[in-house]
């Protein structure tokens, strides 16, 4: 089951269709999803989570707790719409593109996708391109 939580004056539309695509996305990898939670949240929220549960003091776009076991996706997905809507202006993409981008990168994460080192970056850009493709098509 895939639940979405709003901390902030934000909602997104047609659940069912981002369901479906996050649900095609883990599908796609051999897992099967368990319990997977997407919590939106500003910049205040998602700084005090880092800060608190990763010792970082810096602002973020995701952080993700991945609570995968074998291979049964479950997670929670904190994401800064504050810091996608930054993004997007800086990357010159649509928003909406840069959030589909991001809930990728998360779910990416709880399948084992890193993105430490140079060849996991371009590895992790490489899935979320496929992934940003899987938005598209019906099922």
């Amino acid at each position: 089951m895939i639940d979405f939580h709003y901390e902030l004056d934000f909602e997104l539309k047609d659940i069912i269709k981002y369901s479906d695509w996050i649900t095609r996305i883990i599908q796609a990898e051999g897992y099967a999803l368990s319990q997977l939670d997407y919590i939106f949240c500003d910049d205040a929220y998602l700084l005090e989570m880092n800060q608190q549960f990763l010792q970082h003091d810096t602002f973020t776009d995701i952080i993700t707790f991945d609570y995968t076991e074998e291979m049964r996706v479950a997670g929670d997905v904190f994401i800064s719409i504050e810091r996608v809507r930054e993004n997007s202006a800086e990357y010159k993409v649509a928003f909406a593109e840069e959030l589909r981008r991001v809930m990728a990168h998360g779910v990416l994460h709880l399948l084992g996708y890193n993105d430490k080192s140079i060849e996991e970056q371009s590895r992790m850009r490489k899935k979320e391109n496929e992934s940003l493709s899987l938005f598209h098509v019906e099922q």
